[in-house]
């Protein structure tokens, strides 16, 4: 019979790998709560006309994208692809406007999209996001910024880079679009044929294109932050002096537009030089009309997301190293000792002293070996020998030394140990 394999697109975690993602998960909860974010777990799967509607009908996710599918009713269905939609539909139907306080969330889990496999982008993908709603306060902006880079800072990730622009209001971006449309049309024959086709629906999206002609032939486009609106201009003003002034870095870059319909103001990403031409690693924006767009009412929000796939590949090895260790291994064997080491495994586990135990091994060398392979710290020799004078042997597996503890309270001896003793 044929074996059957995992999806193409679709990465199986293993356990030697989900070290590196419990350390990426535990720091970004511990940053969002800190920066007082509470945690929100929206559906798999909705309407397929939420994210029609949120993200935009013309844009790749929605046309090209989206895993879609009939519901046994009829009615379609979509995987998310992102987390923002489902939030502030959930924000929305729970009417979360009518709590005085602003509501802050952040989410973790997997997103799905058929795009092209690659290191870093796959069809099932996770993501880390907050989102923000209530304020439209340039503090606001600068608080999830600087959230977004205290985290992937903290984790050590390398040669990060933020990148700021602005997409003004939708007033702004309707009176630039004319202007950047006739710049493109003098240059249509060097475009590849994907911003062709963006120019008749998205056109500022063609400046985001990472095609070597297009971005050559782009690049005395006219910038949109020369065409802000007095109001988009001095919010800008404000978000940028606020970054510099709780000492976060930061570059402009007029080619950032986002590739998501209900982005405006605000827009940033955070980039690294480790991950080749999909460089970015987590990015966001301001999002003030999407709450309305969506059934609501008038809410300002801002908020990114982060691809912990990305997180991932540039985590420094040394950080994830200890996060699967276990500090002791029970060689039990013999009628009693092996009697005895299960109560002691138990005894262990219920004090929060990670311990194991291969049942397969009924002789001391086999322990030892298995010991070693599990790369725990100490091994807890307990034969028929032992058992009978009521004590165990404490085996330091890197230096090779030993002592003879009591059986009797040995829990609660190792418990009140540093692990170095």
């Amino acid at each position: 019979m044929d074996m059957i394999k995992g999806i193409k697109g679709v990465k199986d975690i293993l356990p030697e790998e989900t070290p590196r993602w419990r350390l990426i998960e535990d720091a970004a909860r511990r940053w969002s709560l800190c920066y007082g974010y509470q945690e929100i777990r929206i559906p798999i799967f909705e309407l397929t006309a939420l994210f029609a509607r949120s993200i935009g009908a013309a844009t790749d996710i929605v046309e090209k994208e989206m895993y879609t599918f009939p519901d046994r009713d009829g009615t379609s269905l979509t995987l998310r692809p992102e987390g923002t939609a489902g939030t502030v539909r959930a924000f929305i139907e729970h009417n979360r406007a009518a709590n005085p306080l602003p509501q802050k969330y952040f989410y973790i889990g997997p997103m799905f999209r058929h795009e092209r496999p690659q290191a870093g982008r796959l069809r099932q993908f996770h993501q880390f996001g907050v989102e923000s709603f209530g304020t439209s306060d340039p503090r606001a902006d600068i608080e999830v910024i600087a959230l977004l880079w205290r985290l992937l800072s903290d984790l050590a990730l390398p040669d990060l880079t933020l990148e700021m622009n602005s997409l003004g209001s939708s007033g702004d971006r309707a009176a630039y679009k004319p202007i950047l449309l006739a710049f493109l049309s003098q240059r249509e024959s060097h475009l590849c044929a994907n911003c062709r086709r963006r120019m008749e629906t998205n056109p500022l999206r063609v400046l985001d294109c990472k095609v070597p002609e297009c971005r050559a032939a782009t690049e005395e486009a006219p910038q949109l932050t020369n065409h802000l609106s007095p109001e988009a201009r001095l919010h800008f003003d404000h978000v940028l002096a606020g970054l510099t002034a709780v000492g976060v870095p930061y570059r402009l870059n007029p080619r950032l537009v986002r590739g998501l319909d209900y982005y405006c103001l605000t827009s940033f990403e955070i980039t690294s030089t480790h991950l080749g031409a999909q460089n970015a690693v987590g990015a966001g924006g301001r999002y003030d009309g999407l709450v309305e767009t969506l059934g609501g009412p008038s809410v300002p929000a801002v908020g990114f997301a982060v691809g912990l796939e990305r997180v991932s590949l540039m985590l420094p090895e040394s950080s994830s190293s200890l996060l699967n260790e276990c500090l002791y291994y029970v060689a039990a064997f013999g009628e009693n000792g092996t009697r005895l080491g299960l109560v002691l495994l138990d005894e262990f586990r219920r004090i929060g002293l990670s311990s194991l135990c291969d049942y397969r091994a009924t002789t001391l060398k086999a322990h030892l070996r298995q010991a070693d392979r599990s790369q725990c710290r100490y091994a807890i020799l307990l034969g028929d020998d032992e058992a009978a004078r009521g004590s165990v042997i404490l085996r330091n597996l890197e230096s090779k030394a030993q002592e003879e503890l009591p059986l009797a309270g040995l829990s609660s001896l190792l418990k009140s140990r540093k692990p170095s003793q």
